[in-house]
Formats: C-alpha cells, structure tokens, sequence
C-alpha cells in the first residue's frame, strides 16, 4: 500500500487479535457444523419437526442425545454472541475514524451479499443472512452507553421467550406443507443434479425463513449481549469468567433438565463461552485450546467450505448420500472434515494474513486490497 493510504483505516493487525476469542470461535465451529451436517445435510431440516424418530443404532441414538442436549441451539447462541462481540471491537478500533459508520454499513452489506449467494446458490441452511439483517438493527444500539445495550439485549431476549411461550399463529408451516417438504427434499436432495437441486432449494426458502423468525429476536439479544461483553471488559477478565462458568452452566443445565429449554440454553450457552475464553486466557489452556485459533481465524471461509463439501457429499450432483447415513457416520464425516480444516488452516496462516473469504470481505469493507501475504503486512506499515 503506498503511503496515500497511511491515515487510513485498517483491519486489526494479526497481532492485536484476541487469541481466546478465536480459540471459542474454533471451537463453536465444530458445534454448528455438527448440528448442521447431522440435522440438515444427512436429512431434511424439517424432519424433526414430524415426530420422534427411531433410530435402529444405539450409537447413533447416543450421538443424536448428546448433540441434542449439549450442543445443538447452544453453538448457534455462541456464534451469535462472537458476532455482537466482534462487532463491537470493530466499532470501537474505528472510533478515531470519521468513516466508522460508513465502513460498518459496508461491512454487513458485503456479509449480506455473501449471505444470500450462500443462501441461493450452496445451501439453504445459511446463517449469515440473518446475521447481516440483525448487524443492521444492532448497529446503532453501539453508540449508546452501557444500559442501553442491556436493556436492548434483555427487551430482545424476553420477547423472544415470549414467542417461544406463545408462538405467533401462521408463522411456522403446517404439518402437510412440511411433510411434503420432507418427501421432495428425500427424493430431490438424494438422486437430483444441481439443476434439479437448485430450485428445490429456492422453493424451501419461504419455509425455512419462518425457522430464522422463530429465533431472529435471541439472535439480536444474544448480539447485543456479546457486545456488552466486550464493553464491560468481561470478555478478557479470567477471574470473572471463571466466576461465571460454572454458575451458568449449573443453571443452564438445570433448566434443560427441567425442561426450560429456551432459556436454558442460552444460560448454558453463556457458560460455555465463560469458561472456554477463561481456559483459553491461561497458559495451560492456550497450549490446550490454542488449536482451535486458526479454525476461529477462517471461520467465514471453514464455514462455506464446510457447505460445498457437505453438499457434494449428500445431495445427488455429488455422493448422493442424503438419507442414508446413520447420525454417528455421518458426524464422523464431520469430524474427518473439521480435522482437514484444522490443518489446512494452519498452514494456510503462516502464509498469509487471512482466510481467502476473510480477506475478500476486508477488502470490500474498506475499498482497498488488503495485504494478504504474510510478507507483505511488514512492507505495507
């Protein structure tokens, strides 16, 4: 970059990041990959939703209890809550520029556009959609103080309770419009080329947008409450994250047990990211944990990558494997998958700055060619 460019804004310095953020961020990775792949690639998403279903393995039965209990919905809220946090550090180390707004504007809208390409053109699954459309609301929440953001966060979170309690008429699609679903996506999704699976995929969006309504308010709440996060300093505080860990995950697991399920998971969900980032700050649990920073580091590239090959694997125009793996084989898949990531991303940043995504969406954000090789980072300051 030549010196024109000195003053102006740039992303944060690979030296300057967090490393137990991204430690968490790796780690919740594995979880919404998981759940993604058990859940949504192996069969139809709205399967679930049909009843109880037999599973004939005992291993399998044992995987699915598990995901379901400890992982399922809490991966998600912690994604969630890494976003609002990251978010946040964003909009404070822009705070000397007189761009700041215009550059985080920029930023959810090329997150949008890579969203709905995702959305339309990989998989139907896709969460950065939503987490475009939820930046947006939550944006301005930033220029406020403290109490401001918990009270956004805590208003947002009670009225996503409330829908959970009292959920909304004619917003989630009837039994017969899901079943029908179910059907086409077991027949489509298994034997179709890409030709027949895209607009497959393109009608079943109207179904699944009402899925992201159901939890649309817990995904603000849960922004706004990792932004808090970071502005409270909790988030880099090991004795008050470790004051939390075991507490929340007590509740949250209590209230699971006794059946609170929304609620709890968002407890349990909090606790988990207490106690990670609390390991994640200490020696030992640096040299524990501190495989999961490159995956955290490219989890915007490992999470799409994670869809063209999970749909190659499952849908027709690859394997063709939809609906006929077990729920254990098929996360053992993931985890063969999860493990590749691991390495590749590892080697893939000590090399360059960036994850190839990472760095597109950088680029685009703040208008200039970000340096990516890992040479080129000395020779730009």
């Amino acid at each position: 970059m030549t010196s024109d460019n000195a003053g102006a804004p740039r992303p944060t310095p690979s030296a300057e990041r967090i490393d137990a953020i991204d430690v968490l961020r790796g780690i919740a990775l594995f979880g919404v990959m998981a759940i993604n792949l058990v859940m949504e690639f192996r069969v139809s998403i709205f399967e679930q939703f049909l009843g109880p279903r037999i599973l004939a393995s005992p291993i399998d039965r044992a995987v699915e209890a598990i995901l379901s209990q400890a992982v399922e919905l809490k991966a998600f809220a912690l994604f969630s809550l890494l976003f609002g946090a990251g978010l946040a550090i964003q909009f404070d180390r822009l705070a000397n520029s007189e761009r700041r707004t215009a550059l985080l504007l920029r930023r959810l809208a090329v997150l949008l556009v890579f969203g709905v390409i995702h959305l339309c053109l990989i998989w139907n699954g896709d969460i950065l959609t939503e987490y475009a459309i939820a930046g947006f609301i939550v944006l301005p929440f930033l220029f406020g103080p403290r109490w401001l953001l918990t009270l956004a966060a805590l208003v947002s979170l009670a009225l996503y309770l409330a829908m959970q309690a009292f959920p909304p008429a004619g917003l989630f699609p009837s039994r017969a419009a899901i079943w029908q679903d179910v059907m086409d996506a077991n027949r489509i999704y298994a034997t179709g080329g890409f030709r027949d699976v895209l607009p497959f995929r393109l009608r079943e969006i109207p179904l699944i947008a009402s899925l992201h309504a159901f939890v649309f308010l817990r995904t603000i709440g849960l922004f706004l409450l990792g932004a808090l996060a970071w502005r409270s300093g909790i988030v880099q505080n090991t004795r008050g994250l470790f004051a939390i860990a075991l507490p929340a995950i007590g509740l949250g697991a209590g209230l699971l047990y006794r059946g609170i399920e929304p609620l709890g998971t968002i407890v349990l969900a909090l606790g988990y990211g207490a106690a990670i980032l609390g390991i994640a700050h200490v020696e030992r649990g640096k040299k524990l944990l501190g495989w999961a920073a490159p995956l955290g580091r490219m989890a915007f590239t490992n999470y799409v990558a994670q869809s063209v090959i999970f749909g190659w694997i499952f849908y027709g125009y690859g394997l063709g494997l939809f609906g006929r793996l077990g729920v254990a084989p098929a996360l053992a898949i993931g985890i063969i998958v999860y493990a590749a990531q691991l390495r590749f991303s590892a080697f893939w940043l000590r090399h360059y700055r960036y994850g190839p995504l990472e760095w597109l969406w950088r680029s685009l954000m703040y208008g200039v060619r970000q340096p990516m090789v890992v040479a080129e980072v000395g020779a730009a300051r």
